[in-house]
């Protein structure tokens, strides 16, 4: 995997993507006997360009380089010269004469494509409208951790179709996972997104459904996650949406349909109130949404090592 990049599950195959999940575990597992520190990418620099604001994302790689003895830069896009016209590509030809290595937060994935197809080192996305492919191992790692499996578990996405649910869906169909995904009608995944899982799926074997049902999905469900119903550049649509998911909070009623043993899990943050209820997000029982963001930390040491 040395050297390339990491833009989206799609472009790893489900082996590449175990070993992903295998040496994050290395790396928790070091880290919680006391050796958070480790000199593999010792000399090596990490530029992070954020057009959009972060919190775990920044957080997570920012001490997973450092953790790994490397360097890290940070570059608003309002403080870089992109602010001000010069191209993406132009701005990665540069980075990669000084750089090992480019994280990017961007709202529109074709500018990651652009930037990556220009740099000469590997570019991660940390997030774009289309794929947040991060997040998304983060959480088949969690998932694994809570289950002790992956296979044949049934995860319950309810809310938007967005970056985060099309990267889950990718990372399920890979890993031979059941996906339903619960959307307002208007508000489902994109074509091309599902026509892809579904290619995936057929090999893995995982059963990928789409529904406007949210007790649907939830039924008999081993895991039951959702995301913030209005995202960031989103915010014009914000009454409206608010009033087309109406009826696709997770609360105690809607999980009644899982498992008894089912976890909750957000990418976070959360409105509490609004996509999930705080007596379900704050379950000491069924949530773990802390674990998962802790994950990210692991998940993004395994990336950064294994591509850099």
């Amino acid at each position: 995997m040395r050297g390339r990049d990491f833009l989206s599950l799609a472009d790893f195959s489900k082996e590449e993507i175990q070993k992903v999940l295998s040496v994050a575990f290395h790396f928790k597992r070091r880290h919680l006997v006391g050796n958070k520190y480790d000199t593999i990418l010792f000399g090596k620099t990490l530029a992070m360009i954020f057009e959009k604001p972060s919190t775990r994302t920044r957080v997570s790689f920012e001490v997973a380089m450092k953790q790994l003895g490397g360097f890290v830069l940070y570059l608003n896009w309002q403080t870089l010269q992109l602010s001000r016209g010069e191209t993406i590509q132009d701005t990665g030809r540069v980075l990669s004469k000084y750089i090992d290595g480019i994280m990017a937060r961007v709202y529109r994935h074709s500018s990651l494509i652009e930037l990556a197809e220009a740099a000469s080192v590997p570019v991660i996305n940390g997030l774009s409208n289309l794929f947040h492919p991060c997040q998304a191992a983060g959480d088949l790692m969690t998932i694994y951790e809570k289950k002790n499996r992956i296979t044949r578990l049934k995860i319950a996405f309810i809310g938007d179709g967005n970056n985060v649910c099309n990267s889950l869906m990718i990372g399920a169909s890979k890993m031979g996972l059941n996906i339903s995904v619960a959307t307002p009608p208007g508000y489902e995944p994109r074509s091309e997104v599902v026509e892809m899982v579904d290619k995936f799926a057929v090999k893995s074997g995982s059963k990928v459904t789409l529904t406007d049902s949210p007790q649907e999905a939830v039924r008999n469900a081993d895991v039951v996650y959702t995301d913030v119903w209005v995202s960031m550049g989103q915010e014009e649509e914000e009454e409206k949406r608010l009033r087309d998911f109406r009826g696709f909070q997770v609360n105690k009623e809607l999980v009644k349909y899982a498992k008894k043993d089912f976890i909750f899990m957000h990418c976070l943050p959360a409105h509490r109130g609004l996509e999930v209820s705080p007596d379900v997000i704050d379950d000491p029982l069924h949530s773990i949404i802390w674990d998962q963001a802790e994950n990210r930390l692991y998940i993004q040491k395994a990336i950064l090592a294994l591509i850099i």
